[in-house]
């Protein structure tokens, strides 16, 4: 448990060779974990079976999962959403039987769900942290002149589903698109799949560093909305952080300046969008930023404000 000792066996599952020595110190020296009674689980893979139905890979790691069970997640924009597991799926190869709930510790199947990604946390488990590998090329993915743009988008975009690494992006200007891969091999599988699966044709063109971009030095900036019968003020405090720490969001803001909901509501803006810098237009890295301060209107405040002030006041501190 504390990663001080490492056994290594030896063997050969063909011949039965060391398997049941393998077995005898697997059952002597792992321990079996106090899983609690509340619900949780954690996904670790997205896939389709062949009749394009979406599959959610489950570790149940508390209590029970039950078919017709609601669960609660975080669509895109960050709304919550609750969606009903329509089947339990145990599978063995290609083959699988369906049963009516699971236990803590169990490996499962689940269609119903929409909203799932890799290393989402259910129930009372927390999700896990942005995968520390990521792809450091970024390349322009070329169609036909007979292939549908918008469809394309939405197969790669399912694909992504099953790979969160590839980054599909779309240029809402010129409708390019766009996918983040690790080299040659993975160029030519994504081909391969478009063909298999969606029976489209494509290539890439030519590829480019992902660069990301952080700031130097501290700095506040402050964004403003005020059209008619709106209104929303944001300062936030943004600072360098180490290398390789990512992204960090907090509020250090009064109830007195600005009430508790409003103040969720702004970070929750600053997490739901991947913020571009200015000098590449990169994504932005290694920054810590702080609600210090905002205003609203009793009367003429809605979310949406909130939204426009707290990307505002990004653009204005960078």
């Amino acid at each position: 448990r504390k990663r001080n000792l490492f056994p290594c066996f030896f063997g050969s599952a063909l011949k039965l060779d060391g398997i049941d020595t393998f077995l005898h110190a697997l059952a002597q020296y792992i321990s079996i974990p106090d899983y609690p009674d509340s619900f949780g689980a954690r996904v670790f893979k997205i896939s389709r079976d062949e009749t394009g139905k979406r599959l959610t890979w489950l570790k149940i790691t508390g209590g029970t999962l039950k078919v017709r069970d609601l669960i609660l997640q975080s669509d895109t924009n960050g709304q919550s959403v609750s969606e009903k597991i329509d089947q339990i799926r145990l599978y063995s190869g290609v083959r699988y039987e369906s049963v009516p709930e699971v236990s803590a510790g169990s490996i499962c199947t689940v269609t119903g769900l929409s909203c799932t990604h890799s290393g989402d946390g259910l129930g009372t488990e927390q999700s896990s942290e942005e995968e520390l590998l990521q792809p450091i090329l970024r390349c322009r993915i070329l169609l036909t002149d007979d292939a549908d743009p918008f469809r394309a988008y939405q197969n790669l975009r399912i694909l992504e589903e099953e790979e969160p690494m590839l980054h599909i992006s779309r240029n809402d200007d010129n409708g390019e698109l766009y996918a983040q891969v690790m080299g040659r091999i993975q160029m030519e599988i994504l081909q391969h799949l478009m063909l298999e699966r969606f029976h489209m044709q494509i290539s890439f063109g030519p590829a480019t560093i992902v660069y990301k971009e952080t700031i130097a030095a501290p700095v506040e900036g402050v964004g403003h909305f005020e059209p008619l019968r709106h209104y929303a003020e944001v300062h936030l405090l943004m600072e360098p952080a180490e290398p390789g720490s990512g992204m960090t969001f907090d509020a250090h803001c009064s109830t007195d300046l600005l009430d508790r909901n409003w103040q969720h509501l702004v970070l929750t803006h600053l997490e739901e969008k991947r913020h571009k810098g200015i000098l590449t237009g990169s994504d932005l890295t290694d920054m810590r930023i702080t609600l210090v301060n905002g205003r609203a209107s009793m009367k003429h405040t809605e979310g949406g404000d909130f939204r426009q002030a707290t990307y505002r006041a990004v653009r204005q501190g960078l």
